[in-house]
């Protein structure tokens, strides 16, 4: 029988000790809505769009605060000059699947145009993996509909995580990855405030949960391990905490510093970003103030990291390659070794 996926807090595996969100999601962030299409044929084509959608972004008010940090720049984050230049975000977040990411800023333009009909100048923000080891990338599947449809089905509640949208053909770590999100609430400047986290995991590395190495040579000795080394990393944090763009970079910073956590290798060809944005309109707190902001973002994203994986089932792809969801019972059982877990959902 197929593994389903499990949340990593379902097995037991708690990161920190800040408190979630109720849904433990990006969507937490109030007004922070998620959507993703899918393009799976269940052959070559293992593919898609996900959408961060802030509903902020809106008549009288066409940007937010944002900043993009670029761990290590192989990869193709398109409109990301101009929010390091202006510091603003002015449209939804779109990620998918590198030789698609074109296609897809073209339908994000689109879909600006048609939102503001007097714009002459727009910069949709599309960034992306590659997915080339399980789907058939040079085939281009994205179209305008898919990158639509992510948008406008963008909601809040609970997000899909795992092999959905632009998570559907990813590998990380050497297990099949996918798309994983987790929030913290966090008292800053004497307010509780949200901060929540998307990711699309597709890296090298040895994946290590809570400081304990679970390598897929140990834990899945027959996996695949043909996979190309390196690929990349996207990830979105998304709060409510008022910060300035120089402020959202130094977080953006330390979500990249959060892939070390789960055992990154941050390789040669592994485009490593992250890109931090605000929903607040009110005047940045302190840096005095800000550590808990920081401590919320480790965490959420180390934590995203791993939902990214452990959501994820076993897919076989393109050329008849399988990448292997993480083992759970074997994962849970090095863990509880090592003490680790706050629970032992296999005794």
């Amino acid at each position: 029988m197929t593994q389903a996926g499990r949340r990593s807090r379902d097995l037991g595996i708690v990161v920190g000790s800040l408190p979630t969100g109720p849904h433990n999601a990006m969507t937490d962030v109030p007004g922070v809505l998620v959507g993703h299409a899918t393009v799976d044929d269940g052959a070559d084509l293992h593919t898609g769009v996900t959408a961060i959608v802030p509903e902020q972004l809106g008549p009288g008010r066409w940007t937010l605060p944002a900043a993009v940090y670029a761990g290590n720049g192989h990869g193709k984050l398109v409109g990301s000059t101009q929010v390091d230049e202006l510091g603003v975000l002015e449209s939804p977040v779109v990620l998918t699947a590198t030789l698609s990411v074109f296609r897809a800023a073209d339908a994000l333009l689109g879909h600006l145009m048609e939102r503001r009909p007097d714009g002459l100048s727009f910069n949709p923000l599309v960034g992306e993996t590659n997915d080339g080891h399980l789907s058939d990338i040079r085939r281009r599947p994205i179209t305008d509909a898919h990158v639509l449809a992510a948008v406008a089905g963008a909601t809040g509640g609970p997000p899909v995580e795992g092999c959905v949208g632009a998570g559907a053909g990813t590998t990380a770590l050497g297990y099949k990855a996918g798309i994983g999100t987790s929030s913290r609430t966090v008292r800053a400047a004497g307010r509780t405030q949200t901060v929540g986290a998307l990711v699309q995991s597709n890296f090298g590395g040895v994946l290590t949960a809570l400081g304990v190495p679970l390598p897929v040579d140990e834990l899945v000795p027959a996996a695949d391990r043909t996979e190309p080394p390196g690929n990349s990393c996207m990830i979105v944090v998304a709060t409510d905490v008022p910060l300035d763009a120089r402020q959202l970079r130094r977080l953006a910073r330390r979500a990249v510093f959060a892939m070390a956590r789960v055992g990154a290798s941050f390789s040669n060809t592994s485009g490593d970003y992250a890109i931090a944005f605000t929903t607040s309109d009110q005047q940045p707190i302190p840096d005095a103030a800000i550590d808990p902001v920081f401590a919320a973002v480790l965490d959420a994203v180390e934590e995203a990291l791993l939902n990214s994986l452990f959501t994820a089932v076993t897919t076989t792809g393109v050329g008849g390659r399988t990448s292997h969801a993480v083992p759970h019972r074997a994962a849970v059982e090095r863990l509880a070794a090592a003490g680790r877990l706050t629970g032992r959902p296999y005794a």
